[in-house]
């Protein structure tokens, strides 16, 4: 049971397909660019910065028959990056934040929600105000099937980038053309955290202890959040922040 939590925990943000994908009734399968104008119909561009890129983690969230297929195209945005979040999920990953980085093109993911799907993905990202759900605008993304995009939503990290030497860290599973920061992968950022906040436990019960003990969790969150620079962005409005 440990190693499934601990594989959970630290294999954030799961398998990222690396093209565009749908997925309905707990599978998934390829998006076609034939289709895409038609899967786009009256819904609702969400951004997805960290495991809403993974089919894994859509799968999660939307267990089930009773949803309506959801498209998640992949994308690419200029002048931002995926960061990591100055604070750690319930399930022990130290999730992802979208940050400002000029010069830098991030490959991500948009999922095209509609109003069936939009209270349950608030559910998942409002519930520990962790995030707020917000509009960005006055920026560039082109979509894999060549769709230019200027604004879009998405869940906007309340913790802030994690910066412990002054600088964001970049998610090295996620893939970006000029990056202006060195990445980490989870299992990395994870043991920094570990050394700065509880050397005394060994690696893999730190990370438990990040899922069972909330206490601990949120001590962690605010050593974190000494080390973090806030989102700021002209297009930023805040539309939700809590469920």
């Amino acid at each position: 049971m440990s190693s499934d939590i601990l594989k959970r925990a630290l294999g954030y943000p799961y398998v990222l397909p690396g093209s565009s994908y749908i997925v309905h009734n707990d599978s998934d399968h390829p998006m076609l660019a034939k289709d895409a104008a038609d899967h786009r119909k009256g819904r609702v561009p969400v951004l997805a910065i960290g495991s809403n890129q993974s089919p894994d983690q859509i799968k999660r969230k939307f267990k089930g028959p009773d949803w309506l297929p959801i498209p998640c195209e992949r994308c690419w945005l200029e002048d931002f990056d995926t960061v990591y979040s100055a604070h750690i999920t319930a399930y022990g990953s130290i999730a992802a934040a979208l940050h400002p980085c000029p010069g830098t093109r991030v490959s991500l993911y948009i999922n095209w929600l509609d109003e069936q799907h939009l209270p349950r993905m608030h559910e998942t990202e409002l519930g520990n105000e962790n995030y707020v759900y917000a509009e960005l605008t006055g920026i560039r993304i082109k979509t894999e099937f060549g769709l230019d995009m200027s604004r879009a939503f998405f869940y906007r990290s309340n913790a802030g980038a994690f910066a412990p030497n002054g600088q964001p860290i970049p998610l090295a599973e996620v893939p970006a053309e000029n990056r202006r920061y060195p990445a980490m992968r989870q299992s990395d950022v994870q043991s920094h955290v570990h050394q700065a906040t509880a050397s005394d436990y060994g690696f893999e019960d730190f990370v438990l202890s990040s899922i069972n003990d909330s206490k601990a969790r949120s001590a962690r969150k605010t050593m974190m959040q000494q080390h973090a620079i806030p989102f700021t962005h002209h297009g930023l409005t805040v539309i939700k922040n809590r469920m």
